[in-house]
């Protein structure tokens, strides 16, 4: 198969600033902004670098209206430091029909889009 997973491509009213938020939220580095569009990368020599799909934001006149249809999983260390961390930058907890039992948090952006913050993830260390 020849086909490689490029990038994410995501809407927004205002690219460059969300481009920032998500930034400063994953510790990515922005490698094109102009005022329509920004494009957000792994940083440099990183072990996603080339690995991990870029984030594109892109302007579009209208807000979010509904829910994603598709959205971004993260994977922590340590969960409630990261959705504090989170939600300090600015982000939201939503609820998109979740039950009480999940072990995620579902969170949106400053524009709204929904992304999860997983439960930190343990290595089976078993042999």
């Amino acid at each position: 198969m020849s086909l490689r997973w490029q990038c994410m491509n995501i809407d927004s009213v205002d690219p460059v600033p969300l481009a920032r938020w998500w930034a400063d939220l994953l510790g990515w580095r922005i490698t094109y902004e102009d005022p329509d569009q920004a494009v957000l990368e792994p940083p440099k020599g990183s072990p996603e670098d080339g690995v991990s799909p870029d984030l594109l934001f892109f302007r579009v006149p209208e807000t979010k209206q509904v829910k994603n249809r598709l959205h971004i999983d993260l994977r922590p260390s340590d969960q409630s430091q990261e959705v504090a961390r989170a939600e300090a930058l600015g982000a939201r907890r939503v609820d998109v029909g979740q039950t009480d039992t999940v072990t995620w948090v579902v969170m949106a952006d400053p524009e709204g889009n929904e992304f999860c913050i997983l439960q930190a993830f343990e290595a089976d260390v078993t042999p």
